[in-house]
Protein backbone atom coordinates (compact mmCIF):
# COMPACT_ATOMS: atom_id res chain seq x y z
CA UNK A 1 0.00 0.00 0.00
CA UNK A 2 2.83 1.81 0.89
CA UNK A 3 4.77 1.78 -2.74
CA UNK A 4 1.22 2.64 -4.26
CA UNK A 5 0.62 5.46 -2.61
CA UNK A 6 4.31 6.66 -3.29
CA UNK A 7 3.99 6.02 -7.06
CA UNK A 8 0.71 8.61 -6.80
CA UNK A 9 2.55 11.17 -5.08
CA UNK A 10 5.24 11.23 -7.50
CA UNK A 11 2.85 11.32 -10.11
CA UNK A 12 1.12 13.94 -9.12
CA UNK A 13 4.27 16.30 -8.50
CA UNK A 14 5.42 15.14 -12.35
CA UNK A 15 1.76 16.55 -12.82
CA UNK A 16 2.34 19.55 -10.82
CA UNK A 17 5.86 20.27 -12.01
CA UNK A 18 5.25 23.17 -14.26
CA UNK A 19 2.25 24.71 -11.62
CA UNK A 20 2.80 28.81 -11.31
CA UNK A 21 -0.84 29.98 -11.20
CA UNK A 22 -4.46 28.67 -10.31
CA UNK A 23 -5.03 28.80 -14.29
CA UNK A 24 -2.78 25.92 -14.80
CA UNK A 25 -5.01 23.81 -12.92
CA UNK A 26 -8.54 25.52 -13.44
CA UNK A 27 -7.86 27.58 -16.43
CA UNK A 28 -9.36 26.87 -20.16
CA UNK A 29 -6.20 25.08 -20.91
CA UNK A 30 -5.22 24.07 -17.53
CA UNK A 31 -4.65 20.60 -16.03
CA UNK A 32 -8.01 19.70 -15.14
CA UNK A 33 -10.08 19.69 -18.47
CA UNK A 34 -6.84 18.06 -20.17
CA UNK A 35 -7.44 15.38 -17.77
CA UNK A 36 -11.04 15.09 -18.00
CA UNK A 37 -11.20 15.46 -21.31
CA UNK A 38 -8.46 12.13 -21.47
CA UNK A 39 -10.26 10.52 -19.31
CA UNK A 40 -13.21 10.43 -21.19
CA UNK A 41 -12.15 9.99 -24.32
CA UNK A 42 -10.43 6.68 -23.02
CA UNK A 43 -13.49 5.24 -21.66
CA UNK A 44 -15.15 6.14 -24.78
CA UNK A 45 -12.32 4.40 -26.39
CA UNK A 46 -12.53 1.60 -24.33
CA UNK A 47 -16.34 0.80 -24.53
CA UNK A 48 -15.97 0.91 -28.33
CA UNK A 49 -12.91 -2.03 -27.96
CA UNK A 50 -16.13 -3.57 -25.96
CA UNK A 51 -18.71 -3.15 -28.33
CA UNK A 52 -16.40 -4.10 -31.28
CA UNK A 53 -14.59 -6.95 -29.44
CA UNK A 54 -11.18 -6.63 -30.23
CA UNK A 55 -8.52 -4.00 -29.40
CA UNK A 56 -7.54 -1.22 -32.07
CA UNK A 57 -4.76 -2.38 -34.78
CA UNK A 58 -5.31 -5.71 -34.24
CA UNK A 59 -6.47 -7.96 -36.91
CA UNK A 60 -10.44 -9.22 -36.42
CA UNK A 61 -11.56 -11.24 -39.43
CA UNK A 62 -13.49 -10.43 -42.29
CA UNK A 63 -13.99 -7.32 -43.77
CA UNK A 64 -17.90 -8.05 -43.32
CA UNK A 65 -17.04 -7.76 -39.45
CA UNK A 66 -18.06 -4.13 -37.96
CA UNK A 67 -14.87 -2.20 -37.40
CA UNK A 68 -13.63 0.84 -35.90
CA UNK A 69 -14.73 4.20 -38.74
CA UNK A 70 -12.54 6.94 -37.76
CA UNK A 71 -13.63 9.40 -35.26
CA UNK A 72 -15.94 12.68 -34.24
CA UNK A 73 -16.06 15.70 -32.91
CA UNK A 74 -18.97 16.64 -29.61
CA UNK A 75 -19.13 19.65 -27.55
CA UNK A 76 -20.26 18.62 -24.10
CA UNK A 77 -21.33 20.89 -21.18
CA UNK A 78 -19.49 20.25 -17.72
CA UNK A 79 -19.18 22.18 -14.26
CA UNK A 80 -15.79 23.69 -15.55
CA UNK A 81 -16.99 24.52 -18.94
CA UNK A 82 -17.32 23.51 -22.21
CA UNK A 83 -15.24 20.25 -23.13
CA UNK A 84 -14.23 19.46 -26.80
CA UNK A 85 -14.30 15.82 -26.89
CA UNK A 86 -13.11 13.15 -29.91
CA UNK A 87 -15.52 9.84 -30.27
CA UNK A 88 -14.99 7.22 -31.42
CA UNK A 89 -17.35 5.58 -34.38
CA UNK A 90 -18.19 2.36 -35.83
CA UNK A 91 -18.30 1.62 -39.32
CA UNK A 92 -22.42 -0.15 -38.35
CA UNK A 93 -23.16 2.61 -36.47
CA UNK A 94 -24.32 0.42 -33.95
CA UNK A 95 -21.82 1.65 -30.92
CA UNK A 96 -24.05 3.49 -28.27
CA UNK A 97 -21.21 5.04 -25.73
CA UNK A 98 -22.53 4.96 -22.01
CA UNK A 99 -20.67 7.43 -20.87
CA UNK A 100 -21.70 10.45 -23.05
CA UNK A 101 -24.69 8.89 -24.82
CA UNK A 102 -25.47 10.04 -28.44
CA UNK A 103 -27.22 13.42 -28.52
CA UNK A 104 -26.24 14.09 -24.80
CA UNK A 105 -24.69 17.57 -24.58
CA UNK A 106 -23.69 17.64 -20.82
CA UNK A 107 -21.88 15.04 -18.19
CA UNK A 108 -23.25 14.28 -15.20
CA UNK A 109 -22.85 16.73 -12.68
CA UNK A 110 -24.14 19.89 -14.87
CA UNK A 111 -27.62 19.78 -14.30
CA UNK A 112 -26.86 18.87 -10.63
CA UNK A 113 -25.42 22.94 -10.81
CA UNK A 114 -27.93 24.47 -12.74
CA UNK A 115 -30.52 22.70 -10.31
CA UNK A 116 -29.00 24.15 -7.01
CA UNK A 117 -28.28 27.25 -8.56
CA UNK A 118 -32.29 27.83 -9.40
CA UNK A 119 -33.62 26.25 -5.78
CA UNK A 120 -31.34 29.28 -4.59
CA UNK A 121 -33.67 32.11 -6.28
CA UNK A 122 -31.32 32.65 -9.16
CA UNK A 123 -33.35 33.61 -12.26
CA UNK A 124 -33.14 31.21 -15.87
CA UNK A 125 -31.01 34.71 -17.24
CA UNK A 126 -29.33 34.95 -13.53
CA UNK A 127 -28.08 31.21 -13.71
CA UNK A 128 -26.91 32.01 -17.75
CA UNK A 129 -24.72 35.02 -16.83
CA UNK A 130 -23.37 33.44 -13.58
CA UNK A 131 -21.67 29.88 -15.90
CA UNK A 132 -20.62 31.97 -18.40
CA UNK A 133 -18.86 34.48 -16.10
CA UNK A 134 -17.56 31.30 -14.02
CA UNK A 135 -17.03 28.82 -16.42
CA UNK A 136 -17.05 30.32 -19.84
CA UNK A 137 -19.92 28.30 -21.03
CA UNK A 138 -22.25 29.89 -22.97
CA UNK A 139 -25.84 28.03 -21.90
CA UNK A 140 -29.35 28.91 -23.67
CA UNK A 141 -32.43 29.85 -21.34
CA UNK A 142 -33.58 27.57 -23.07
CA UNK A 143 -31.36 24.72 -22.07
CA UNK A 144 -31.67 25.47 -18.37
CA UNK A 145 -35.56 25.61 -18.60
CA UNK A 146 -35.49 22.53 -20.14
CA UNK A 147 -33.34 21.25 -17.51
CA UNK A 148 -35.14 22.86 -14.39
CA UNK A 149 -38.51 21.71 -16.57
CA UNK A 150 -37.66 17.97 -15.86
CA UNK A 151 -38.43 18.87 -12.21
CA UNK A 152 -41.89 18.58 -12.63
CA UNK A 153 -42.31 15.14 -13.07
CA UNK A 154 -40.80 15.16 -9.06
CA UNK A 155 -42.84 17.48 -8.06
CA UNK A 156 -45.91 15.71 -9.28
CA UNK A 157 -44.88 12.52 -7.74
CA UNK A 158 -44.37 13.72 -4.38
CA UNK A 159 -47.29 16.23 -4.52
CA UNK A 160 -48.99 12.82 -4.78
CA UNK A 161 -47.33 10.62 -2.63
CA UNK A 162 -48.98 9.38 0.33
CA UNK A 163 -48.87 10.69 4.22
CA UNK A 164 -48.91 9.01 7.19
CA UNK A 165 -52.52 8.65 8.71
CA UNK A 166 -51.36 10.93 11.90
CA UNK A 167 -50.17 13.81 12.50
CA UNK A 168 -49.71 14.93 15.81
CA UNK A 169 -49.51 18.94 14.72
CA UNK A 170 -50.37 20.63 11.09
CA UNK A 171 -49.15 23.70 10.23
CA UNK A 172 -51.36 25.60 7.73
CA UNK A 173 -50.24 29.23 6.06
CA UNK A 174 -49.96 31.22 2.53
CA UNK A 175 -47.18 33.58 1.28
CA UNK A 176 -47.67 35.35 -1.90
CA UNK A 177 -45.98 35.06 -5.26
CA UNK A 178 -46.47 36.95 -8.87
CA UNK A 179 -47.33 35.36 -11.99
CA UNK A 180 -47.74 36.70 -15.56
CA UNK A 181 -49.66 33.28 -16.15
CA UNK A 182 -52.74 34.72 -17.83
CA UNK A 183 -50.35 37.77 -19.04
CA UNK A 184 -51.01 40.77 -17.40
CA UNK A 185 -49.32 40.53 -13.48
CA UNK A 186 -51.32 39.08 -10.86
CA UNK A 187 -50.79 37.78 -7.50
CA UNK A 188 -51.01 34.48 -6.71
CA UNK A 189 -51.40 32.53 -3.15
CA UNK A 190 -49.11 29.43 -2.23
CA UNK A 191 -50.99 27.04 0.02
CA UNK A 192 -48.68 25.12 2.42
CA UNK A 193 -49.23 22.31 4.89
CA UNK A 194 -46.45 21.74 7.41
CA UNK A 195 -46.73 18.32 9.15
CA UNK A 196 -44.95 17.53 12.69
CA UNK A 197 -44.48 13.46 12.49
CA UNK A 198 -44.94 10.66 15.23
CA UNK A 199 -41.52 10.68 15.06
CA UNK A 200 -41.18 14.74 15.80
CA UNK A 201 -39.72 15.11 12.73
CA UNK A 202 -40.82 18.31 10.09
CA UNK A 203 -42.54 17.81 7.07
CA UNK A 204 -43.89 19.15 4.07
CA UNK A 205 -47.09 17.98 3.04
CA UNK A 206 -47.51 19.77 0.01
CA UNK A 207 -47.69 22.98 -1.85
CA UNK A 208 -51.10 24.43 -3.55
CA UNK A 209 -51.02 27.43 -6.09
CA UNK A 210 -54.69 29.58 -6.05
CA UNK A 211 -55.60 33.06 -7.18
CA UNK A 212 -56.22 33.87 -3.55
CA UNK A 213 -56.25 32.95 0.30
CA UNK A 214 -59.73 31.80 1.58
CA UNK A 215 -61.24 29.29 3.37
CA UNK A 216 -63.14 27.20 0.27
CA UNK A 217 -59.47 26.66 -1.18
CA UNK A 218 -58.17 25.73 2.11
CA UNK A 219 -61.32 23.04 2.31
CA UNK A 220 -60.20 21.71 -0.74
CA UNK A 221 -56.74 21.31 0.41
CA UNK A 222 -57.87 19.30 3.61
CA UNK A 223 -59.53 17.26 1.29
CA UNK A 224 -57.16 16.61 -0.86
CA UNK A 225 -54.85 15.80 2.36
CA UNK A 226 -57.37 13.35 4.13
CA UNK A 227 -57.44 11.27 0.72
CA UNK A 228 -53.77 11.12 0.87
CA UNK A 229 -54.05 9.35 3.88
CA UNK A 230 -54.35 11.64 6.81
CA UNK A 231 -56.83 10.41 8.63
CA UNK A 232 -56.13 12.42 12.11
CA UNK A 233 -54.58 15.56 13.44
CA UNK A 234 -54.58 16.59 17.36
CA UNK A 235 -53.64 20.42 16.94
CA UNK A 236 -54.40 22.08 13.98
CA UNK A 237 -52.28 26.08 13.90
CA UNK A 238 -53.49 28.73 11.99
CA UNK A 239 -53.65 32.47 11.22
CA UNK A 240 -57.19 34.03 12.16
CA UNK A 241 -58.30 33.47 8.87
CA UNK A 242 -62.45 33.75 8.52
CA UNK A 243 -63.66 30.36 8.19
CA UNK A 244 -60.32 28.57 8.43
CA UNK A 245 -60.81 26.66 12.04
CA UNK A 246 -64.42 25.18 10.18
CA UNK A 247 -63.39 24.13 7.29
CA UNK A 248 -60.42 22.24 9.10
CA UNK A 249 -63.09 20.72 11.48
CA UNK A 250 -65.05 19.92 8.63
CA UNK A 251 -62.52 17.60 7.48
CA UNK A 252 -60.48 16.84 10.84
CA UNK A 253 -63.88 16.90 13.36
CA UNK A 254 -61.73 16.01 16.37
CA UNK A 255 -58.70 18.05 15.75
CA UNK A 256 -58.43 21.23 18.25
CA UNK A 257 -57.58 24.72 15.96
CA UNK A 258 -55.44 26.84 17.94
CA UNK A 259 -55.38 30.22 16.45
CA UNK A 260 -52.14 31.57 15.79
CA UNK A 261 -51.01 34.43 18.96
CA UNK A 262 -48.84 36.39 17.18
CA UNK A 263 -51.30 36.64 14.72
CA UNK A 264 -53.75 37.86 16.73
CA UNK A 265 -51.33 40.54 19.13
CA UNK A 266 -50.36 42.04 15.10
CA UNK A 267 -54.07 42.64 14.51
CA UNK A 268 -54.78 43.90 17.82
CA UNK A 269 -52.10 46.41 17.72
CA UNK A 270 -53.14 47.85 14.55
CA UNK A 271 -55.72 49.99 16.78
CA UNK A 272 -52.66 51.09 18.92
CA UNK A 273 -50.58 54.25 18.01
CA UNK A 274 -46.64 54.02 18.61
CA UNK A 275 -46.40 55.58 22.09
CA UNK A 276 -48.78 53.32 23.61
CA UNK A 277 -47.86 49.81 21.85
CA UNK A 278 -45.19 49.00 24.18
CA UNK A 279 -47.80 49.15 27.64
CA UNK A 280 -50.61 47.53 25.52
CA UNK A 281 -48.13 44.73 23.83
CA UNK A 282 -47.26 44.13 27.75
CA UNK A 283 -50.76 43.47 28.57
CA UNK A 284 -51.51 41.13 26.25
CA UNK A 285 -48.49 39.09 26.94
CA UNK A 286 -49.61 39.02 30.72
CA UNK A 287 -52.59 37.33 28.70
CA UNK A 288 -51.35 34.19 26.52
CA UNK A 289 -48.59 34.21 28.71
CA UNK A 290 -50.61 33.48 32.10
CA UNK A 291 -49.55 30.26 33.76
CA UNK A 292 -52.86 28.73 33.25
CA UNK A 293 -56.36 29.56 31.12
CA UNK A 294 -58.10 30.83 34.91
CA UNK A 295 -55.21 33.29 34.76
CA UNK A 296 -55.77 34.35 31.45
CA UNK A 297 -59.10 34.89 31.88
CA UNK A 298 -58.59 37.02 34.70
CA UNK A 299 -55.47 39.05 32.48
CA UNK A 300 -58.16 39.67 29.68
CA UNK A 301 -60.55 41.11 32.46
CA UNK A 302 -57.68 43.79 33.70
CA UNK A 303 -56.57 44.33 30.08
CA UNK A 304 -60.60 45.32 29.16
CA UNK A 305 -61.32 47.55 32.29
CA UNK A 306 -57.39 49.17 31.28
CA UNK A 307 -57.99 49.78 27.37
CA UNK A 308 -61.49 49.65 26.24
CA UNK A 309 -62.72 53.00 26.65
CA UNK A 310 -59.45 53.55 24.20
CA UNK A 311 -59.24 50.78 22.18
CA UNK A 312 -63.17 49.15 22.20
CA UNK A 313 -61.98 46.45 19.35
CA UNK A 314 -59.40 44.53 20.72
CA UNK A 315 -60.88 42.80 24.17
CA UNK A 316 -64.02 41.45 22.41
CA UNK A 317 -61.61 40.28 19.30
CA UNK A 318 -59.90 37.73 21.67
CA UNK A 319 -63.24 37.22 23.71
CA UNK A 320 -64.70 36.36 20.08
CA UNK A 321 -62.19 33.70 19.27
CA UNK A 322 -61.37 32.91 23.07
CA UNK A 323 -61.84 29.07 22.78
CA UNK A 324 -59.44 28.61 20.02
CA UNK A 325 -56.89 31.16 21.68
CA UNK A 326 -56.82 29.32 24.52
CA UNK A 327 -56.18 25.94 23.34
CA UNK A 328 -52.20 25.51 24.22
CA UNK A 329 -53.46 26.07 27.70
CA UNK A 330 -54.26 22.67 27.73
CA UNK A 331 -50.85 21.22 27.26
CA UNK A 332 -47.90 21.31 29.30
CA UNK A 333 -44.93 24.07 28.58
CA UNK A 334 -42.77 21.88 25.56
CA UNK A 335 -45.86 22.06 23.46
CA UNK A 336 -47.19 25.46 24.48
CA UNK A 337 -43.99 26.79 22.85
CA UNK A 338 -44.54 24.84 19.39
CA UNK A 339 -48.61 25.47 19.15
CA UNK A 340 -49.35 28.72 20.38
CA UNK A 341 -47.53 30.62 17.16
CA UNK A 342 -47.36 29.64 13.68
CA UNK A 343 -43.53 30.40 13.72
CA UNK A 344 -42.76 26.82 12.28
CA UNK A 345 -44.26 27.23 9.19
CA UNK A 346 -43.67 31.44 8.99
CA UNK A 347 -39.98 30.57 9.55
CA UNK A 348 -39.97 27.74 6.23
CA UNK A 349 -42.12 30.70 4.54
CA UNK A 350 -39.29 32.84 5.33
CA UNK A 351 -36.85 30.98 4.03
CA UNK A 352 -38.47 30.32 0.57
CA UNK A 353 -39.68 34.58 0.54
CA UNK A 354 -35.52 34.68 0.14
CA UNK A 355 -35.45 32.32 -2.51
CA UNK A 356 -38.23 34.07 -4.38
CA UNK A 357 -36.67 37.61 -3.59
CA UNK A 358 -35.26 39.40 -6.51
CA UNK A 359 -37.89 38.28 -8.67
CA UNK A 360 -40.99 40.93 -9.50
CA UNK A 361 -42.84 38.06 -11.19
CA UNK A 362 -42.37 34.75 -12.56
CA UNK A 363 -43.03 33.99 -16.63
CA UNK A 364 -46.17 31.30 -14.94
CA UNK A 365 -47.32 29.25 -12.24
CA UNK A 366 -45.29 25.77 -13.28
CA UNK A 367 -41.77 28.14 -12.72
CA UNK A 368 -43.48 29.16 -9.05
CA UNK A 369 -44.20 25.65 -8.14
CA UNK A 370 -40.55 24.71 -9.21
CA UNK A 371 -38.69 27.22 -7.69
CA UNK A 372 -40.46 26.73 -4.32
CA UNK A 373 -39.93 23.09 -4.41
CA UNK A 374 -36.03 23.15 -4.98
CA UNK A 375 -35.91 25.82 -3.03
CA UNK A 376 -37.61 23.65 -0.18
CA UNK A 377 -35.36 20.84 -0.75
CA UNK A 378 -32.14 23.30 0.13
CA UNK A 379 -34.09 24.31 3.29
CA UNK A 380 -34.96 21.07 4.32
CA UNK A 381 -31.59 19.83 4.94
CA UNK A 382 -30.98 22.32 8.18
CA UNK A 383 -34.81 21.89 10.04
CA UNK A 384 -34.68 20.32 13.37
CA UNK A 385 -36.84 19.38 16.00
CA UNK A 386 -39.47 22.06 16.72
CA UNK A 387 -40.16 20.66 19.87
CA UNK A 388 -36.95 19.67 21.63
CA UNK A 389 -38.71 17.31 24.42
CA UNK A 390 -40.12 15.57 21.67
CA UNK A 391 -40.45 12.01 23.73
CA UNK A 392 -42.07 13.80 26.32
CA UNK A 393 -44.48 15.67 24.29
CA UNK A 394 -45.39 12.32 22.82
CA UNK A 395 -46.15 10.93 26.29
CA UNK A 396 -48.54 13.80 26.73
CA UNK A 397 -50.54 13.40 23.69
CA UNK A 398 -51.00 9.42 24.19
CA UNK A 399 -52.34 10.56 28.02
CA UNK A 400 -54.65 12.85 26.46
CA UNK A 401 -55.30 11.24 23.33
CA UNK A 402 -55.40 7.32 23.88
CA UNK A 403 -55.73 5.28 21.05
CA UNK A 404 -55.66 8.12 18.86
CA UNK A 405 -51.49 8.30 18.87
CA UNK A 406 -50.10 5.97 16.60
CA UNK A 407 -46.60 5.18 18.16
Amino acid sequence: MTSVNAKHEALLDELLRDYTSPQDILGEHGLLKQLTKRMVERVLEAELTAHLGYAPHVRHGTEEQNARNGKGQKTVQTDTGPLGLTVPRDRNGSFAPQLVPKRQRRLEGFDTKVLSLYARGLSTREIQGHLEELYGTEVSPTLISTITDAVMDEVRTWQARPLASVYPILYFDALFVKSRQEGPVQTKAVYLALGITMDGEKELLGLWLSESEGAKFWLSVFTELHNRGVQDCFIACVDGLKGLPEAIEAVFPKTQVQLCIVHKVRNSLKYVPWKERRAVAADLRAIYGATTLFDAEHALERFAERWDAKYPAISPSWLADWDRLTVFFDYPPAIRRAIYTTNAIESLNYSLRKVLKGRSAFPNDESIIKVLYMGLQHVAKKWTQPIPEWKAALNQFVILFGERVQV
